[in-house]
């Protein structure tokens, strides 16, 4: 839901609350809640247990297979009693200095519309779908919750410094299209292969590398928006890779990016 460019360095950003619109859930359509129904029913059963047990401990816990469109102000209200965060409903993609400054207050955004039913395998922005289905069920965790936040502080004053695109890379490569081991076997951690049917089997599935997640080789291999990725970095666990990004301050962002800076991996 970031804007996945970097970031100009010393420009002066605005509140984030400025990026906020109403949900207006009501306004949502008989057809927008059936392309929400037809997207969960494909996409549950084959996560199934190919996706880190916390999310579905999430889907269950916020009752996201209630169907339709999930009204925002509830959902929030379930989430924050579990771990504090709250859900804001933006119109698209936000600026990264916005969004950061929204999870370092602990709240998420939200896009206010879904995918048309002829578009159910290509967005150009994420959608309700995607923030809602495959972000917010780790915000119950409490790791991710803490790591969420984290991220968020550290992506301000990185951006403030000039080194928002490390950040942006460690979100992308762990938060977005990250994997992780569980019980032995490499599950999906991502939001982005959680929410996206395609992509989620070829991230297990395809002969891609599947490098081991860490922060040097993280920070310093740029990502694609436009296209799958051409690798995804596995983690050694959820738990253990939300500690490692949760103690990543700014001196130890500057080193990665000095380390990024010799150019550990291309696209």
């Amino acid at each position: 839901m970031f804007n996945p460019q970097p970031p100009i360095a010393g420009s002066a950003p605005a509140s984030w609350h400025q990026q906020l619109v109403p949900q207006e859930w009501a306004r949502f359509t008989a057809d927008d809640h059936r392309v929400w129904d037809r997207l969960y029913k494909r996409q549950l059963p084959y996560l199934g247990d190919r996706i880190v047990r916390p999310f579905l401990d999430g889907l269950e816990g916020l009752g996201l297979g209630d169907g339709g469109i999930p009204e925002l102000e509830a959902l929030s209200d379930r989430l924050e009693a579990m771990t504090g965060w709250r859900l804001v409903s933006v119109a698209g993609i936000v600026p990264d200095h916005a969004f950061f400054d929204m999870l370092a207050d602990r709240h998420f955004p939200i896009g206010n519309f879904i995918r048309s039913t002829d578009s159910l395998d290509y967005l150009e922005e994420p959608d309700c779908f995607h923030d809602i289905f495959g972000h917010v069920p780790m915000l119950t965790n409490r790791h991710v919750a803490r790591l969420m936040e984290a991220m968020g502080r550290l992506g301000g004053s990185a951006i403030a410094a000039g080194h928002g695109e490390q950040v942006s890379r460690l979100y992308w490569h762990s938060v977005e299209f990250g994997l992780a081991r569980e019980s032995g076997e490499v599950k999906i951690l991502g939001a982005g292969l959680a929410s996206s049917f395609g992509e989620a089997h070829f991230a297990l599935e395809a002969d891609v590398p599947r490098p081991r997640f860490t922060l040097p080789d993280a920070a310093g291999t740029p990502y694609r928006n436009d296209c799958f990725q051409p690798l995804y970095f596995v983690s050694d666990s959820l738990e253990g890779v939300a500690t490692e990004l949760e103690s990543v301050d700014l001196d130890a962002l500057m080193a990665l990016s000095n380390q990024a800076s010799l150019g550990r991996r291309g696209l």
